[in-house]
């Protein structure tokens, strides 16, 4: 475990889309690709389904259900935002399976998206997978590549405590 000396909580994390995952700064906005909402990674969705990557729950999710915040029992919390400026979609082409509150186990159905819709709005479909609570995080390592819902390892994050 990265030869720490200290046994700390690592934490895997899979992908919650299938696609290609690339790094933040590919993201056309601001607060993301310059890591200001927090380091981790986007994935371009070949799908528009988005499954927990762990075994958690939901924190938030967002009124407009465009994103939500997962927590894990490691005190460890991710934001997964579908789209870029989708809140201006007021919902439409979102679909939510859970709701804040819910425990959800890895793999679960979180949200389903209509990407054709997003596009026709004249959005990108490219959705930010980023650590939210990231001063409780002591390194995070993310893979590139093409991934696989609920298969391809994204992140393997190691909490401080």
């Amino acid at each position: 475990m990265f030869g720490l000396g200290k046994k700390k909580k690592t934490i895997s994390v899979v992908a919650p889309i299938t696609g290609n995952a690339v790094p933040l700064e590919q993201v056309d906005d601001p607060a993301f690709a310059q890591k200001i909402i927090g380091d981790g990674l986007a994935i371009e969705p070949e799908q528009g389904v988005m499954v927990a990557p762990f075994d958690g729950h939901v924190i938030h999710l967002i009124d407009s259900h465009h994103s939500l915040v997962l927590g894990h029992e490691s005190g460890l919390e991710l934001l997964f935002h579908i789209g870029v400026n989708t809140v201006s979609l007021k919902g439409e082409p979102f679909t939510p399976h859970v709701k804040t509150g819910d425990k959800v186990k890895q793999g679960d159905v979180l949200i389903e998206f209509d990407m054709d819709k997003i596009r026709a709005a004249g959005l990108p479909v490219i959705t930010p997978v980023v650590v939210a609570n990231g001063d409780a995080v002591a390194e995070l390592k993310t893979k590139l590549g093409p991934v696989k819902k609920n298969e391809t390892e994204i992140m393997e994050i190691v909490m401080k405590k």
